[in-house]
């Protein structure tokens, strides 16, 4: 399942609302990514909530900090309101790869305990089902 992007306008009672639902329907992974600058994603997004009638918040892709600001903090909120409903096992958090840039990291209080946290999510291999070493008969069942 997935819940991305997320955007800057899901605060904690939206986060907290829809993994409260998630965790309803018991999902293997549940994959979270902050909506990210790539490409024309802003532009795109905000023409189509602008189509709407919606105001989309793009103070948060104004400058690479504001950006920075914005990606960690959802990251960061994510992982704590997974943890709070059940989810915490299950959520695989996806940040960009641009987070962990020098300028990133060199502007973080504690880098290199930032760089460990980036490099769980990174490295982190999701479940799926009948998969891994107990389900290999599955893999090699005679084809028909």
């Amino acid at each position: 399942m997935a819940a991305a992007p997320t955007y800057p306008e899901s605060d904690a009672d939206d986060l907290r609302a829809t993994f409260s639902a998630i965790a309803d329907l018991d999902p293997i992974t549940v994959f979270v990514e902050p909506i990210n600058i790539r490409a024309e994603n802003v532009e795109r997004i905000a023409q189509q909530a602008d189509d709407l009638g919606i105001k989309l918040n793009t103070e948060v892709f104004a400058s690479r900090e504001n950006w920075k600001a914005y990606a960690i903090s959802a990251l960061q909120m994510a992982e704590s309101i997974a943890a709070e409903t059940g989810l915490g096992a299950r959520v695989h958090l996806w940040p960009d790869q641009r987070l962990g840039s020098a300028w990133v990291t060199n502007s973080i209080p504690n880098p290199a305990l930032y760089r460990s946290w980036l490099d769980k999510w990174w490295g982190r291999i999701s479940e799926w089902p009948n998969i891994g070493p107990s389900n290999r008969a599955i893999d090699q069942a005679p084809v028909k």
